[in-house]
């Protein structure tokens, strides 16, 4: 699965660790090189979401952290029934339906 937002579409960036050696002219060297640049990945912050989508459908959506601080994420309510108490809901309405 692609590291990408799905609200922003941010991804992953290129970039690159810089080695450096030798002691600064500010303390008293006679200044930094380079020795070796090595290519490396930004990893998006991405958190996995149980989000309400515009539709009214709640599902769970891969939100990068920034989405979350900004507000573009309205998050689902916490369940409050159990598993217990909707298929006893739902054996009680085929009973009465079986009556009528």
């Amino acid at each position: 699965m692609a590291r990408i937002c799905e609200l922003t579409g941010k991804r992953p960036m290129k970039g690159s660790i810089i080695w450096r050696s030798g002691k600064s002219k500010k303390s008293g060297g006679i200044g930094t090189h380079i020795t070796a640049i090595t290519k490396r990945r930004f990893f998006v912050n991405l958190q996995r979401v149980k989000a309400i989508m515009p539709s009214g459908e709640v599902r769970y959506v891969r939100v990068s952290a920034a989405a979350l601080k900004k507000g573009l994420v309205t998050k689902a309510p916490k369940r409050t029934w159990k598993k217990g108490d909707e298929v006893k809901a739902v054996v009680a309405k085929k009973a009465t339906a079986k009556k009528a």
